[in-house]
């Protein structure tokens, strides 16, 4: 072993000045001590050589500077060594590195210093953990060395590792001269090494030379199958919309996926930049379809106008059409504004318009029914399975008549959904109908039921409704106004039926048909933001005259009339008439529907919500706390906000109990017996915020699974520790967060939650069971529902709600569902998260509404109800029946190649139905889709490309 000191003592003896980064170097076991002992002939050789250059530019000799230069360069450039260990010229010109630094600095400015610079730029990798910024230094210094003729290399040219180190220290630099601490932490690395090089610490150049120097490192990572890391890169240096100009045909799908993946994660304002920079990408590219997807993610009606119009094809259109109509974006928004007058008198094409308009849905769905074979009624006994439940006989009987016939009423018309075609409505004969069962109350939300039934089908549907209109029962009559309303959720006719038939009763003396005509009208025209339905619901909010339960239920029309609008009006006619009220009528159950119908305006809108928030905050109500918290969870609606949560979090905290008895303790001298009044007063609105605040939390971190997972934690600890008012609104939550999604924890969770000791809780859960499994035919879940049918079977609120659940499940006989996102859930649709949200706040307090007379708001999930289906068409719009795979879509973003997108695929014929998880992808290339993601109406296009014999072979 008497090579190794020796080994040792070489090392140092060639540069004494680094003895402390060789030993450093020694205990590493960095390959420098075995040098001498394990060298073959070949490395001996490149070692000798290498000094021997080291040692040309150090004399004075100056012809020898540039071959030497020119030598290095190259031997540097062609090493090649396996992937794991560094580059030898590198690792036998690192102990060089300090001197040839020093020589740099004496060297007068010319071409070969240039490149002297390029190359210590390449030597400085490996000093990058002492010396920060080496490389990005020498590299900028090369640059501006040279005369202006003369082009520096790429940085491609160093290879990949060089490139990818350079823009990491690109990153650095940036952030450190943004923060405008150039002057401060650069000193600080050079404290260990000497006194000489701590001259030309800072990196030379200016912002833009960053910039430049970016945009070629992005350039080599395009082209290197490195997408993410150009896109990061450019994150960095906050020049994300440049590079919309690097992408071309074969990265930018990889480029826009990333970026799509990254919105999630961003901080507001990037997130909508990145959303920007993807639909000028996709534009670039004549990608209609995405960047119409975008453009509605945006929400901007210019760009959804433009988008529209863009493309000449009139197939094209009509598949764009088909994804406005799905996301129920306002017609008046496609046409030409009044300052383009010329060409705003030509309306669109009939078919173009029926595709706008969801016209031919129920057609659709119908057939979708039959193909799948669920289009016969089912009846209530079908759903309930009580053969299988494990009651007692005889005592569940009758318990509760009036309640089980409501229950039946609600279960048969959301299995029954769509159809057109139940037993007890529809197909009931005159004096024979379902609605004669139910007593008072019960007879609007039977009535209302047939919108249900006949939802979407606007031409039968309205006269089935009309005969129960003229009834003089007044209860029938209300239900009748609301079906009609129901009946045109999502659908746009040119007969404009729902206004025209409820307009005059909005100003109805009776109280049942002016709420129903107000609400009837808000669920038609949810999302399409129709400027006559202001005139005719806004005098209501505004009127001190009405009852609280008006002007509320008009505001929360309006919100879901203009959802996501920020619509001025609206906002400070609602504010004003909260500021007014009296405290007496804001205490009422009411004030949270009207601080809803405000906050639903602002739906997706972030930080447009500001100005709102502050003027909330003037109001000396305890309703002012609860409507800040609504307004900002539906700005920040699924974006994922991290700091909202935060907040939201801290607010859930608060023990309101205790802090009430500190404050009872101080004040306790003489108003002992005013202050018990005034507490028991507080108490019931002071504590409603938390409730809301935990829906929120659900809000913000729905359609996005990480935030979505993460939240389930918080809902658990929540359950904990919480209040009551908490422990009831996260069962709630959990609804809210997977809806139509039924994941077996989420099951799990709420199964257990089913059996709490608060009756409330059970309440909750057991209805949110039914959101999670609304339309999926869950078997696991009906199965469990089964059972709380027969652990409840003498509570009579459970049991409704059991019933309820059970229809939820099996909604539309399994073909609708209720999550709000759809096309690859990134979409989001605004009138069905105002439905979601407006049905959850019933369940606030469900022994007000929805247990009292209110039921019939289980009805506002109608806006969120969608088919989950794929349907292909030809190119005139009829169904063309082709084999699809369906199967779970798996995230494949950033992935190398082409890995497939879904996974444990079965081969259906279209039309089939898609799981809120699932993606479809066509099993053959006879057809091309002109939409990008397989869902809801494909129009397909024949492949000129495609031969028949490709089949015989398969």
């Amino acid at each position: 072993m008497a090579e190794r000191p020796t080994a040792e003592i070489a090392v140092p003896s060639k540069d004494p000045k680094e003895k402390k980064k060789e030993e450093k170097l020694d205990t590493k076991a960095n390959g420098v001590k075995d040098e001498d002992e394990e060298l073959s002939e070949e490395d001996a050789q490149l070692k000798s050589e290498l000094e021997m250059l080291v040692e040309r530019l150090k004399e004075l000799n100056t012809d020898l500077y540039r071959p030497a230069l020119e030598t290095l360069r190259t031997l540097i450039r062609t090493s090649t060594s396996s992937m794991t260990s560094v580059p030898k010229p590198l690792k036998f010109l690192r102990p060089h590195y300090p001197g040839l630094q020093e020589l740099f600095e004496t060297w007068p400015a010319s071409e070969n210093k240039s490149l002297f610079a390029d190359i210590l730029s390449v030597l400085a990798m490996t000093y990058s953990d002492t010396e920060p910024r080496g490389t990005l230094r020498y590299r900028l210094l090369s640059a501006s060395l040279l005369p202006p003729t003369s082009k520096i290399s790429e940085p491609g040219s160093w290879g990949h590792e060089y490139v990818r180190h350079l823009a990491a220290e690109l990153g650095e630099e940036y952030t450190t001269r943004q923060e405008g601490e150039e002057a401060v932490p650069l000193p600080a690395p050079e404290a260990e090494s000497d006194a000489p090089k701590s001259k030309p610490a800072p990196v030379p150049g200016t912002i833009e030379d960053l910039h430049n120097l970016g945009l070629e490192c992005a350039t080599f990572f395009l082209g290197h199958n490195a997408e993410p890391d150009a896109v990061d890169l450019f994150v960095e240096l906050e020049i994300v919309d440049r590079i919309a100009s690097l992408v071309d045909a074969n990265t930018f799908g990889r480029v826009c996926a990333y970026m799509d993946r990254c919105v999630m994660l961003l901080p507001p304002p990037d997130d909508v930049t990145f959303l920007r920079t993807i639909h000028k990408i996709y534009l670039q590219f004549s990608k209609f379809p995405e960047a119409l997807g975008v453009a509605i993610r945006l929400n901007d009606a210019t760009l959804i106008r433009q988008d529209f119009n863009a493309s000449g094809n009139p197939i094209m259109k009509k598949q764009l059409a088909f994804l406005l109509a799905r996301a129920q974006i306002p017609i008046e928004w496609l046409k030409a504004s009044a300052s383009e007058d010329a060409d705003a008198e030509d309306e669109f094409p009939e078919d173009i318009l029926d595709c706008l308009s969801n016209t031919q849905l129920s057609r659709h769905f119908k057939e979708f029914g039959k193909e799948v074979g669920v289009a016969d009624p089912k009846s209530l006994e079908d759903v309930y399975k009580s053969h299988l439940e494990t009651t007692r006989s005889g005592l569940s009987a009758n318990v509760d008549s009036a309640r089980a016939n409501l229950a039946g009423t609600f279960v048969n018309a959301f299995v029954n959904a769509g159809f057109g075609n139940d037993k007890l409505m529809v197909e009931a004969e005159e004096g024979n109908s379902w609605v004669y069962k139910n007593k008072d109350h019960g007879m609007m939300s039977a009535a209302a039921s047939l919108g249900l039934g006949l939802l979407w089908d606007t031409d039968v549907g309205l006269s089935h409704i009309d005969r129960y209109t003229y009834s003089p029962e007044e209860w029938i009559k209300a239900g009748a106004f609301f079906a009609t309303g129901l009946l045109n959720a999502g659908v746009r006719t040119e007969a404009d039926a729902a206004l025209a038939l409820l307009a005059e009763h909005v100003e109805n003396k009776s109280v049942p048909l002016k709420i129903a005509a107000i609400m009837g009208l808000g669920v038609a025209y949810a999302g399409s933001h129709r400027e006559d339905l202001l005139n005719l619901l806004l005098p209501a909010v505004a009127d001190d005259g009405v009852s609280m339960e008006i002007a509320a239920l008009s505001a929360l029309a309006l919100g879901f009339v203009f959802v996501g609008s920020g619509n001025g009006e609206i906002t400070s006619t609602i504010l004003q008439t909260l500021m007014e009220r009296g405290d007496a009528a804001l205490d009422e159950k009411w004030g949270r529907f009207m601080a809803l119908g405000l906050a639903l305006l602002y739906v997706g809108l972030q930080d447009a919500s500001d100005a709102t928030l502050e003027t909330l905050k003037a109001i000396q109500h305890p309703i002012s706390r609860q409507a800040q918290i609504l307004v900002e969870v539906c700005s920040f609606v699924a974006t994922g906000n991290v700091l909202r949560v935060q907040r939201l979090l801290h607010l859930c905290g608060e023990h309101l109990d205790a802090l009430k008895e500190k404050e009872q303790a101080e004040s306790a001298e003489g108003k002992k017996d005013e202050n018990k009044d005034e507490k028991k007063e507080d108490k019931k609105p002071d504590d409603t915020f938390q409730s809301f605040a935990v829906l929120g939390i659900a809000m913000i971190a729905m359609g996005e699974d990480i935030g979505a997972e993460m939240s389930m934690r918080q809902f658990n600890h929540l359950m904990h520790y919480g209040d009551p008012i908490i422990r009831k609104s996260v069962p709630l939550a959990l609804g809210l967060i997977s809806a139509s999604n039924p994941q077996l924890p989420v099951l799990d969770t709420l199964s257990k939650y089913s059996h709490d000791h608060d009756l409330a809780v059970a309440l909750n859960a057991i209805f949110a069971m039914g959101l999670v499994g609304a339309g999926t035919n869950n078997a696991r879940l009906a199965q469990m529902l089964r059972q709380l049918a027969g652990y409840y079977y003498k509570e009579p609120d459970c049991l409704f709600m059991v019933r309820i659940a059970q229809g939820l499940v099996h909604m539309g006989k399994g073909t609708i569902g209720i999550n709000p996102f759809f096309s690859d859930r990134n979409i989001m649709s605004r009138p069905a998260i105002a439905g979601l949200l407006a049905t959850i706040m019933a369940f606030t307090d469900a022994k007000a509404f929805v247990l009292d007379k209110y039921h019939w708001m289980l009805y506002f999930l109608v806006t969120a109800m969608y088919p989950r289906f794929l349907i292909t068409l030809d190119e005139n719009l009829e169904s063309k029946p082709v084999t699809v795979r369906v199967g779970q879509a798996v995230d494949v973003v950033g992935q190398a190649g082409k890995p497939r997108t879904i996974s444990g695929f079965q081969t259906h014929q279209t039309p089939v139905r898609l799981g809120t998880t699932e993606r479809a992808e066509l099993a053959t290339e006879e057809f091309i889709p002109y939409a990008h993601v397989l869902e809801g109406f494909v129009i397909l296009q024949k492949n000129p490309g495609w031969e028949k014999e490709d089949t015989m072979q398969m």
